[in-house]
């Protein structure tokens, strides 16, 4: 009786024989217990957050400083860009060749850059309206929050740039597939907790 088979967007990578027996089950399964001990992180920076609201200081405030629409195309290009990303997995998933991955791929990077783009400038706004970190325990927790979602971004950005050399390298082998598998668990990730920021900071501190 064969052993189990690691079955995620249609790739079987544990028949391939570029990959050791359990290796690919045993590195998605590592790079889960990586996003856990992330979300952990993040849950800690949303409880800071949570504690802060009210401590202002004299600063400005998120009604102040927030812009609910710029928010939102932030949330409009990331969500986009999870989109973008299924339709990587799917021209992997049905092996139709490099153009269509690397398109789609290229389309990721480019609205993770736009997006970017977008909360620097947000960011700097804030700065110039003298709302910077050191001025409340409020900004100091949004800094804290905020900013550290855009690194992951950036840090998803340069891994699909390594991964775009990978292809131009290697080809669509079992081991670039099990890679890019990891990073659309990480982008997808990164979504997820936007939308909690969106929600949590955004919506609550405009509305609220």
């Amino acid at each position: 009786m064969s052993g189990p088979q690691l079955r995620h967007v249609g790739l079987n990578l544990s028949d391939s024989d570029d990959l050791e027996p359990g290796e690919a089950e045993t590195g998605l399964y590592g790079f889960w217990i990586f996003l856990m001990s992330d979300a952990i992180l993040f849950a800690l920076l949303f409880a800071i957050y949570g504690t802060q609201l009210a401590a202002t200081a004299g600063a400005p405030g998120p009604a102040a400083e927030f812009k609910i629409g710029g928010a939102f195309v932030e949330t409009l290009i990331l969500l986009t860009s999870s989109l973008t990303f299924g339709l990587a997995s799917i021209a992997m998933k049905y092996d139709r060749g490099r153009t269509g991955l690397v398109t789609m791929l290229c389309l990721t990077l480019g609205l993770g850059i736009a997006f970017l783009g977008f909360e620097l400038s947000d960011f700097a706004t804030m700065v110039s309206d003298g709302a910077t970190l050191d001025r409340s325990g409020f900004l100091s927790a949004f800094f804290a929050l905020v900013p550290t979602h855009g690194l992951h971004v950036t840090a998803g950005c340069v891994w699909i740039v390594v991964m775009l050399a990978q292809i131009a390298a290697f080809g669509i082998d079992a081991r670039v597939k099990l890679n890019l598998l990891k990073l659309g668990l990480f982008w997808h990730f990164l979504d997820i907790i936007w939308i909690a920021i969106f929600s949590v900071v955004y919506l609550q501190g405009t509305l609220g």
